[in-house]
């Protein structure tokens, strides 16, 4: 069942409307997935704070995710519509040089899950 904002243009933009949802989207785009703790190492936030921006995210429609062992991934959903996936699409190119410190983050994170380790 779908929640009832689920792609609805107000809710699409409402939750990309903050920046540190807007750089989740934008992370998750460009790494195709990513799990909570990635999500907090590149965004150098606490998990309460990432985890319940992923819910406003899912709430959307714009984020979904799939629980391998003990992480959960997430991915830009799969049913996205076109007019949703030319919105995040042209956002990020504005964007890109504002999340170099967070993709720096992410490329230096120790212990990284590996995506392998989940299978």
């Amino acid at each position: 069942m779908c929640p009832v904002n689920h792609h609805q243009p107000v809710a699409v933009f409402k939750a990309l409307g903050d920046p540190s949802r807007l750089a989740m989207v934008l992370l998750i785009r460009a790494q195709q997935e990513l799990c909570v703790c990635e999500l907090t190492t590149a965004l150098d936030v606490a998990q309460p704070k990432v985890s319940r921006h992923l819910s406003t995210l899912r709430d959307a429609g714009l984020l979904e995710g799939e629980r391998r062992g003990q992480w959960i991934y997430y991915q830009l959903h799969p049913q996205l519509p076109d007019w949703v996936i030319r919105v995040i699409d042209e956002a990020a190119e504005p964007n890109r040089k504002n999340l170099n410190a967070e993709m720096q983050r992410l490329a230096n994170m120790p212990d990284r899950p590996m995506k392998t380790d989940c299978a």
